[in-house]
């Protein structure tokens, strides 16, 4: 049958060979999640694909939408519960429901109401294995769409699978993996595989694809044919039944056309006598060896385009820098196609996943894009069509992308080993020695929550939430108890350990290994502080206050040292500002001391959650620090919160610390430690700076946003401050005008 047109909707995933998801790691110790495996659904079951969306909502909540039919639409909570809770929940990846909402509490959704009078067990595997009234029969409105709030635990092992067969002229084709496998022993050992047969999984066989309706616009590289064509015929192929025919603008082989079926002749090949070969380039941060050379000869350009507060190597929201300022886009109409031209712009695959509703935390500053339309051609995001009205959107609804990326092997030279889940433990690192690889630990001495990120993001873990420098409790391999690394400093953006700086073969660790190895536990979600600069620079003041009123700021050491010296009846010059410290991210931040052990100060009669929770320092324009304060986190709370979402933290009664998501905590320009203390400094041009979290004591999705930055002028008299901005959110030549300023890591690492 010739089937030209026929749309390719296909069980696709990019993974094993040439993709991978990052998710989780691909082998793990505990050997009931080792090998996911997608349920297996009988003929007769509808296939949907589900997802959360709405209004003020985690990334683990929202209202439950169902694709079916190809249309998007909604459930009904008309006898919805929460074993069907349960269900959806799992369907989406998540270990369990913790809960469930009625009456739209997410919004009103749009489109067919698919479900309705749902009556599941909570063993179901879809939940259109559930009985109902039936797909798409319902009387409600979507005044009464349903939603749910699942675990912040993902199933491990889980992947995003796309069950929507083609059902056209009664064909219902299922794909179970692609790849590329390299042919030429040249390119057989090249990380990451760059050139091949591309390969189809159909019925656990790998096949390849006839070169029929192959063209330029499937793959643009060019390759040596007549290498391929002698290799083709000495070992004869395995074809796959069709041809496949792409425009170039599709996201993955799933959504090209299928060309003609394969014609079988004497020779046992396709029509044209080659299977399909691609030469892919790799993106700068894969490249093989990085061009040096011409990185010194030419000063790379400013980027455009770039994904923050992501968990692992190519997701993250996306970011626009437009006039001189980075910024949000808008999820009005974001879809596959415009998140893949910004994942190929970066350097990466295809996107895996077009993201909305501010589901990898929201940004800060403007929001620069809306309905963003691209054609899949364009080199830029910043090429595509897009409405410059973007009155109605907020950072809730933050666009956001998943990029495949090439299978670097990465997760095979570390492991976690020793914890109770897959998400902690000892962590374990495969090295040569002696012409042979052996496993080893790491060197904790130093080893600190940014070695920890480098190690969560390595094996697809997420964020890191611990870094332990004893891991005593988690028995480790044995055999692997010797250090094999040490002197690991990271910065924290690193893909992998090795990139890290360390001693190489030089071992240097006193402590030894064994139960003074390094290790981490990690979590799918982290907290993203980012402090407000317009409430800095609008609540600037000076204030010459007497030493009789500094008794307790003394002693918290929140004066300049020459305050020792001093008469109680002499003044002291406060630089007063307020600080409104919000959590953009997707978790709550709370103090990583437990309130059994918090400080008690007995002047200002309040417990310290963290000794030191803000720096906030004055610099010469030359970047010479002149004066200097501190501040405790006294009092982790919520102040406000956006419209929607609860208080959770309050301090009154000795009662729980943090800051909820959605949440900001505002520490006022009229309390004690509130200040910088510039008695000393002379009347000139300077450099305020304020740093959040500047140990990094507790985990963040994002520390570069932990900074904000303002031009300072004092004339003996007054103070100005102006030109505040979050570290990273101006473009590079605006950075360049605070030296030594320009990221949290390089003042305290």
């Amino acid at each position: 049958i010739h089937t030209s047109y026929l749309l390719l909707l296909v069980l696709l995933q990019l993974v094993s060979a040439q993709y991978e998801y990052l998710g989780y790691p691909p082998s793990y110790p505990d050997p009931e999640h080792e090998h996911y495996q997608a349920p297996q659904l009988p003929a007769d079951v509808p296939r949907i694909q589900l997802r959360l969306a709405g209004d003020k909502r985690k990334h683990n909540e929202g209202r439950v939408e169902v694709f079916y039919d190809g249309q998007w639409g909604t459930m009904c909570d008309d006898d919805f519960s929460q074993h069907a809770a349960q269900v959806v929940c799992r369907e989406l990846g998540y270990v369990d429901a913790v809960s469930w909402s009625p009456s739209s509490k997410y919004g009103k959704g749009e489109g067919p109401i698919w479900f309705d009078n749902l009556h599941c067990t909570g063993k179901e595997r879809t939940v259109a294995q559930c009985p109902s009234n039936g797909i798409g029969i319902s009387d409600c409105k979507h005044t009464e769409d349903v939603g749910v709030v699942c675990s912040d635990k993902r199933i491990p092992g889980f992947k995003f699978v796309n069950f929507l067969p083609n059902h056209v002229e009664s064909l219902d084709i299922q794909v179970e993996d692609v790849r590329i496998r390299a042919i030429l022993s040249s390119y057989r050992k090249r990380v990451p595989v760059t050139e091949g047969y591309v390969e189809i999984k159909d019925g656990g066989r790998w096949k390849q694809i006839c070169n029929a309706d192959w063209t330029p616009h499937n793959s643009r590289k060019k390759y040596n044919e007549r290498v391929y064509r002698m290799f083709a015929r000495r070992r004869k192929p395995t074809y796959w039944d069709f041809s496949v025919n792409c425009t170039g603008a599709e996201a993955h082989l799933s959504s090209c056309k299928l060309g003609q079926q394969t014609e079988a002749v004497t020779n046992g090949t396709c029509v044209k006598g080659l299977p399909v070969v691609v030469s892919c380039v790799p993106g700068r941060a894969f490249a093989p060896t990085p061009m040096t050379g011409f990185r010194k000869a030419f000063r790379q350009e400013q980027p455009l385009v770039r994904l923050r507060g992501g968990a692992i190597v190519g997701e993250g929201r996306v970011e626009v820098l437009k006039n001189g300022e980075w910024g949000t886009i808008c999820d009005d109409s974001w879809n596959l196609g415009s998140a893949t031209v910004v994942c190929r712009e970066l350097g990466y695959g295809t996107a895996k996943e077009a993201l909305n509703g501010g589901r990898l935390g929201q940004g800060m500053g403007p929001v620069h894009m809306n309905e963003v339309q691209c054609s899949g051609f364009e080199k830029s995001i910043t090429e595509c069509p897009f409405n410059k009205e973007t009155v109605d959107c907020s950072h809730e609804e933050d666009a956001g992308v998943r990029c495949n990326i090439p299978a670097m092997g990465f997760q095979e030279r570390l492991r976690l080993s020793g914890g109770r889940s897959p998400y902690e433990g000892r962590v374990e690192v495969l090295t040569e020695r002696n012409g042979s690889l052996v496993w080893g630990t790491v060197c904790s001495e130093g080893w600190g929550i940014m070695e920890a990120m480098v190690v969560c993001r390595q094996l697809g873990l997420g964020f890191a939430k611990n870094a332990f420098q004893e891991t005593w409790y988690w028995a480790g391999q044995v055999s692997a108890d010797a250090v094999v690394m040490s002197g690991v400093r990271c910065s924290g953006t690193e893909m992998t350990l090795s990139h890290c700086l360390h001693h190489g073969e030089n071992l240097q660790c006193p402590r030894g290994g064994g139960r003074h190895a390094a290790g981490v536990s990690c979590s799918d979600t982290a907290p993203d502080l980012v402090l407000n600069p317009q409430v800095v620079e609008q609540t600037t003041y000076m204030e010459d206050r007497p030493m009789f009123m500094l008794q307790c700021a003394y002693e918290e050491k929140c004066l300049a040292s020459t305050s020792n010296s001093v008469p109680a009846n002499s003044y002291r010059r406060l630089l007063r500002f307020s600080s409104q410290i919000h959590n953009n991210g997707q978790s709550d931040f709370k103090p990583k001391a437990n309130r059994e052990s918090w400080v008690w100060h007995d002047c200002h009669r309040h417990y310290h959650s963290m000794e030191v929770f803000t720096l906030y320092d004055l610099y010469s324009l030359n970047g010479t620090k002149v004066a200097e304060g501190h501040k405790a986190s006294f009092c982790l709370e919520d102040s406000e919160c956006d419209e929607g979402i609860e208080k959770k933290y309050e301090c009154a009664n000795f009662g729980d610390q943090g800051i909820t998501v959605g949440c900001w905590d505002t520490y006022r320009h009229d309390i004690d430690c509130q200040w910088v203390d510039i008695t000393d400094v002379s009347p000139g041009d300077y450099i305020f700076r304020i740093v959040i979290n500047p140990n990094y004591e507790v985990p963040e999705s994002d520390y570069s946003n932990n900074i904000v930055k303002c031009r300072c002028r004092y004339d003996g008299h007054r103070i100005w401050m102006y030109n505040c901005h979050n570290g990273g959110s101006l473009n590079e030549e605006t950075e360049q005008q605070f030296p030594g300023l320009i990221s949290n890591q390089v003042t305290h690492r």
